[in-house]
């Protein structure tokens, strides 16, 4: 048996090339298939041939996602990919594999990738449903595969299923997560936004997005991104912040700090029904629309970056 029959369970399988990976994976979902129930795939690109070659006739049941695309942004995986699937299927037990580092992510994405692992178990915390999540251990950087002790309860690899003794309380670690955000380098230009200067936040980014040759639909993702945020600053942030923009290789960056204070680590990563109130939509679409969010919130104020690439 390698899921639980009830509850939600979160282990991390450990793999160092195919064999492994095939190994701790296909027993999963035929498991999963066989008992009834829901089964989707979230795996980068290159995982995906080999796992539905595995499951041959069966792979015909499976929901099959790309998680370099749909969870480009960690802050989005839990909403649009897991939460989303596990919504769809109201009264089932669900089973999902998710990808959300792989070879590839950088310094930057890492730690927005943690914390979603982190933030997965209160996300999904008495509910029914198993995500088992796949990490090359021959691949990653050893430091990434050993923080998987901190976010999973229980750790799969070639020689069997083990406790994980470093588990920590998910919002402890996500809080963990949250160092300062280095300043804009000088080179970023800055605006004061008030509610005065929404809509010249909203130019301010359009003017800046174009000239950094993002595509029009990026630019509009951007203006859209920085929209909700400003608006966000001025209603509950002290009414008042600092907008700033800037280039970094292939990715435009825009940073909006203010005196606010972001309570609750799951906003944004939760999604709204249609029938609730209009407010809570605003981190959530930021998250949907860019490639990566890092929040950095204390007493003292909150910081938001958000990283739009030009392609």
């Amino acid at each position: 048996m390698t899921g639980t029959a009830e509850g939600f369970a979160h282990p991390a399988l450990w793999y160092r090339d195919q064999d492994e990976y095939l190994a701790g994976t296909v027993p999963y979902l035929r498991e999963g298939l066989a008992a009834g129930e829901p089964v989707a795939v979230a795996v980068p690109t290159g995982n995906l041939a080999p796992l539905r070659d595995a499951l041959g006739a069966e792979a015909g049941r499976v929901l099959w996602r790309d998680m370099t695309v749909d969870g480009r942004n960690p802050g989005r995986i839990i909403p649009a990919v897991l939460l989303a699937f596990a919504n769809a299927h109201p009264g089932q037990r669900v089973r999902i594999i998710g990808e959300p580092t792989w070879p590839g992510r950088t310094s930057a994405e890492y730690p927005a990738c943690v914390q979603h692992e982190a933030l997965i178990n209160a996300a999904f915390a008495g509910r029914a449903a198993s995500i088992l999540c796949p990490y090359d251990a021959g691949r990653l950087n050893p430091a990434w595969v050993r923080d998987t002790r901190r976010t999973h309860p229980v750790i799969w690899d070639a020689t069997g299923h083990f406790a994980s003794h470093q588990y920590d309380d998910p919002l402890a670690v996500a809080e963990q997560l949250n160092p300062p955000l280095a300043e804009p380098p000088p080179r970023a230009a800055t605006i004061w936004i008030d509610l005065q200067t929404l809509s010249q936040a909203r130019h301010f980014v359009a003017d800046r997005a174009t000239r950094a040759g993002l595509s029009p639909g990026r630019v509009i993702d951007a203006v859209v991104a920085v929209n909700e945020l400003t608006v966000n600053s001025v209603r509950h942030g002290g009414g008042a912040g600092t907008l700033s923009i800037w280039i970094e290789a292939d990715q435009l960056i825009c940073q909006l700090s203010d005196a606010g204070h972001l309570a609750d680590p799951l906003a944004g990563r939760i999604p709204i029904p249609p029938q609730a109130p209009t407010g809570g939509r605003g981190l959530l679409m930021v998250n949907q629309v860019c490639d990566l969010v890092r929040i950095h919130t204390a007493a003292s104020g909150t910081t938001v970056r958000v990283y739009l690439h030009r392609s």
